[in-house]
């Protein structure tokens, strides 16, 4: 058990005291003595006792005295006393013991079997209290999980129905258009704009999919060799006009030398792409993303700072979260369903990498960094492997 089992002993003689002791004495058992009332109410401020064996004779406080006292107080009154007395009692005597809490009596002198039995009893039902104690706990935690998820799938409900709803409406407004007006000058402008709408809708629908089949272990990785500079070359061709429309400037430090990895391509393209979006978002316009790949001992690391709206330690900590969202960030996120990051750090982690975050506090910018294994291919026969540069990519 995590929580000791301890049984409190109050006799005003030592010998008495070691006479219990020596009885009782076991491993997992832990004995608290007191030679007096008082430094028995003074041990019960600091530990949690399964049993409490008391001498009924003691000056000052007696055994029924302290009883009394410990069923008044709210932390010891549930603790089971067992009065141990040298001589017989009247049943008067006895129901007074009783009354104020005992559970029974054992006789001086003190048959061993008897005690320890009794003893094994106690202790029983304290580790059995402690059981469900601890049932109760994780029952609890459990239900406010449950809670949780249901009030964040709630949101998420809703900010799905309008993230589609919005899209959905100009669609179906271009079409009217195009439909009254087929051959009008506009209908070019609206073709854009629904097209715009549209892939909108394929990129939510996208990254849905890609949760629920990474939640149910149906994603697999298409493993090849490629030039990570290639992957996060194409990244930066795909949020370029995100980039361009805020006017950012960006800044990409690489190693010369190519720099191999063994990965699903698409899927590091896809991850730094999402870092790439998130900074050119959160950072106001004319601002600075600076986008680096660094050659470690066996890992790369492909890092994207800003100097945009930054994160409070909560918000670093939260924003790798399914469906979470800082609310300090909402009105630049333009939408989203605030999966993006969450998407990222499992993607990464089925590639035995990671993703993490730093940044000073909010207004102070941020930095995001993927941890990507250089990996390596089988080692069973395979024909040579053509390495894919960042210029056949791009071309």
């Amino acid at each position: 058990m995590t929580t000791p089992v301890k049984f409190l002993l109050v006799d005003d003689l030592s010998e008495n005291l070691l006479s219990l002791e020596a009885l009782l004495r076991r491993d997992d058992l832990t004995l608290l003595m007191a030679r007096s009332g008082d430094e028995a109410l003074e041990l019960l401020l600091h530990h949690d006792v399964a049993l409490a064996l008391i001498d009924v004779q003691m000056p000052g406080l007696n055994g029924f005295e302290l009883a009394e006292l410990m069923r008044g107080n709210e932390r010891t009154r549930r603790i089971p006393i067992i009065f141990v007395t040298a001589g017989s009692h009247s049943a008067e005597r006895r129901f007074q013991g009783y009354e104020a809490g005992a559970v029974d009596f054992i006789q001086k002198p003190i048959e061993a079997d008897i005690l320890r039995s009794k003893a094994e009893v106690f202790v029983e039902i304290y580790r059995q209290r402690q059981m469900i104690a601890e049932q109760r706990d994780i029952l609890q935690e459990q239900a406010q999980a449950l809670q949780l998820a249901d009030t964040r799938k709630n949101e998420f409900l809703a900010i799905l129905v309008h993230e589609l709803r919005n899209p959905l409406a100009a669609l179906h407004g271009g079409m009217k258009l195009l439909f009254r007006r087929p051959d009008s000058e506009k209908a070019e402008q609206i073709s854009g704009l629904m097209q715009e709408q549209m892939s909108h809708i394929i990129r939510l629908v996208d990254d849905l999919l890609d949760i629920s089949r990474i939640t149910q272990g149906k994603i697999n990785l298409s493993k090849s060799l490629f030039d990570l500079k290639a992957a996060v070359s194409i990244a930066l061709e795909m949020t370029r006009a995100t980039i361009e429309e805020k006017q950012h400037t960006v800044e990409l430090t690489a190693p010369e030398k190519p720099c191999e990895v063994w990965a699903d391509r698409v899927r590091i393209t896809q991850c730094v792409s999402n870092l790439l979006n998130n900074a050119a978002k959160y950072t106001p316009s004319g601002g600075r993303i600076q986008v680096s790949v660094e050659v470690l001992e066996k890992t790369y690391r492909v890092a994207v700072a800003d100097n945009g709206l930054g994160l409070s330690p909560e918000g670093s900590k939260a924003i790798f979260r399914m469906f979470e969202q800082i609310e300090e960030h909402r009105h630049h996120a333009h939408g989203g369903l605030g999966i993006g990051l969450a998407l990222v750090k499992q993607l990464m982690e089925l590639h035995g990498g990671d993703v993490a975050v730093w940044s000073d506090g909010p207004g102070r910018g941020s930095v995001f960094a993927l941890e990507i294994p250089r990996g390596s291919p089988p080692d069973h026969d395979l024909p040579p492997v053509t390495v894919l540069s960042a210029e056949t990519l791009e071309g």
